[in-house]
C-alpha cells in the first residue's frame, strides 16, 4: 500500500511535466521553422484630411492587396481601393496606361515592391503633389522608382500619376 502512495504522485508530477512539455513543445518548434526577421518598432498615425496621408494610406493598401496573389479577394480589393482613391479621370488614365504598357498603372511596373515611402512635394492651384518612392529589392543597391501622384485639395482624390522625371 505504501508502494502506491509514493508512486501516485509521482505520476501525477510525470503526467503533468509531459503535458507542460507535449503544450509547450509545438510552439518552440513553430518559432524555430518561421524564418526570422528582425522585428521593428513601429508606430503609424494618420489624418483623413491630410492629401499626402491618403497617398500614403492608398499606397500602402494597394501594395498589400496586390502583394496578397494567393488571396483570391485581392483584386477585387486593388479595385475598390483604385475607386475610392482616384478620381474617375485619373481612373481612366490608369486603365489606358494598362492597356498600352501592359503593367499596372498604379505602380508603373509588373512586379510589386518590396517597400514604399510617400513625401508631400508641393501644393498650388487646389492640388498637392507627392512623391512615391518604390523600392523594388533589399540589398545594398536595391533599384528605387519615384512617382509624383497629385490629389485634389478639395475632393483629397487622386487626380494624376505619373513617373517622376
Amino acid at each position: 500500500m505504501s508502494i502506491r502512495i509514493r508512486t501516485t504522485p509521482l505520476t501525477a508530477v510525470a503526467l503533468a511535466t509531459g503535458l507542460a512539455l507535449a503544450a509547450v513543445t509545438p510552439a518552440l518548434a513553430g518559432t524555430a521553422a518561421t524564418p526570422a526577421r528582425p522585428a521593428a518598432a513601429t508606430s503609424a498615425q494618420g489624418d483623413p484630411r491630410n492629401v499626402t496621408q491618403r497617398v500614403t494610406d492608398f499606397y500602402g493598401a494597394y501594395i498589400d492587396a496586390v502583394w496578397e496573389t494567393e488571396d483570391p479577394a485581392a483584386g477585387a480589393d486593388a479595385k475598390a481601393l483604385r475607386n475610392f482613391y482616384l478620381s474617375a479621370s485619373a481612373r481612366k488614365k490608369v486603365t489606358a496606361w494598362e492597356k498600352k504598357n501592359h503593367a499596372d498603372g498604379i505602380l508603373f511596373a509588373q512586379n510589386v515592391p518590396v517597400k514604399w515611402k510617400v513625401a508631400y512635394t508641393g501644393s498650388g492651384m487646389g492640388h498637392a503633389t507627392s512623391r512615391v518612392t518604390l523600392t523594388w529589392s533589399d540589398g545594398k543597391n536595391p533599384e528605387v522608382t519615384r512617382i509624383d501622384v497629385q490629389s485634389d485639395l478639395t475632393t483629397r482624390k487622386i487626380t494624376d500619376l505619373k513617373p517622376a522625371e
